[in-house]
């Protein structure tokens, strides 16, 4: 098993690199926003998961070893393959946090690919997740539930817009507080995409 590489980042299409280890490519799939974080020529260490079955073989990375095991967990789950959770492991931690602490599954359910029961089922696991490993969350259920504010039609209406739901939460989750209804949070954040 591969742990983690450490080159040369080469960005490809979105969501995939290329990482240069001593003159050998290896093809790295990635969340959306690692994507947007690692720079084309720069050098980087990237935590792998290596997916394998009986024809062929992927690796996916992260930044962070936290986003990796958070990773591992979503493929695990019944269900979600690797392409999903790659689209789940966009989605910022506070608000998979935020998602868990108020058990309410539409705001999972923005993500493209995840219905009704699967979210209910992924809520259950979340949970369970965060009370025996708090450390990959980075933050606690109730304060992550208290912080965070979710906006489902701003989503909703960035979605019909052609945004992907990762992109559309990561711009989301870093506008100020002071932005009190949809219409300003939709007008903030394509300016910021």
């Amino acid at each position: 098993m591969i742990a983690h590489l450490k080159g040369t980042i080469h960005r490809l299409n979105p969501e995939e690199v290329t990482i240069d280890v001593n003159g050998v490519g290896y093809r790295v799939y990635v969340p959306i926003n690692v994507w947007d974080e690692l720079k084309e020529g720069s050098e980087a260490l990237v935590f792998i998961y290596t997916h394998i079955r009986e024809d062929r073989l992927d690796l996916f990375g992260f930044l962070e070893d936290s986003e990796r095991v958070l990773f591992e967990r979503f493929i695990g789950m019944n269900g979600i393959g690797p392409k999903l959770a790659l689209e789940l492991s966009a989605v910022p931690k506070s608000l998979l946090m935020q998602a868990v602490g108020s058990q309410e599954p539409k705001l999972l359910t923005t993500v493209k690919g995840i219905g009704k029961k699967t979210a209910e089922k992924l809520l259950l696991d979340l949970k369970s997740l965060a009370e025996s490993q708090p450390e990959i969350f980075g933050t606690s259920v109730s304060s992550a539930t208290k912080n965070s504010t979710f906006d489902n039609d701003a989503v909703e209406a960035l979605k019909t817009l052609g945004y992907d739901t990762g992109t559309i939460m990561n711009v989301l989750k870093d506008l100020s507080e002071d932005l009190t209804t949809t219409e300003e949070r939709i007008t903030a954040a394509l300016r910021s995409l």
